[in-house]
């Protein structure tokens, strides 16, 4: 990594993933723990997480997730599986926003205790108010 950016390098392999996700109108709490990986493919690496979610009372639960991450000029575009653009993030640029209808997402990234980083997510809506905070740690 350098001066405050990763690239598709960096990111490239298994990572360990922790998420804390707070629903503050329901009150309730999650936990999600498991593994994300880095694989290349041919536009540029897929994420691929996958483990156990712990939320409110309800059972734990096994959960996937996948998105594509793309170089993009001097930064990085993210993309859901689908192909749909998410975000981006760059050089002097680790927050971005992502308009859902009605909701609106905004991420912050922090790669200041490389190769320990963190994503946070700020949720709002008319029946939404979240905050998500994964932290993701190289290993598996």
């Amino acid at each position: 990594m350098t001066a405050g950016m990763i690239t598709l390098a960096d990111l490239a392999g298994e990572w360990r993933l922790t998420r804390v996700i707070i629903d503050h109108l329901a009150g309730r709490e999650g936990r999600f723990v498991g593994q994300c990986q880095w694989l290349q493919d041919a536009d540029g690496l897929r994420q691929e997480e996958a483990g156990i979610l712990h939320f409110a009372d309800a059972p734990p639960m096994q959960a996937h997730r996948s998105y594509l991450w793309r170089v993009e000029g001097a930064g990085l575009a993210v993309f859901f599986d689908d192909g749909r653009p998410f975000h981006r993030l760059g050089p002097g640029l680790l927050s971005d926003r992502h308009y859902c209808d009605p909701d609106i997402y905004d991420v912050r990234y922090d790669f200041s205790q490389w190769p320990l980083w963190t994503q946070s997510w700020q949720v709002q809506g008319p029946r939404k108010d979240m905050s998500i905070l994964s932290q993701f740690q190289r290993g598996g």
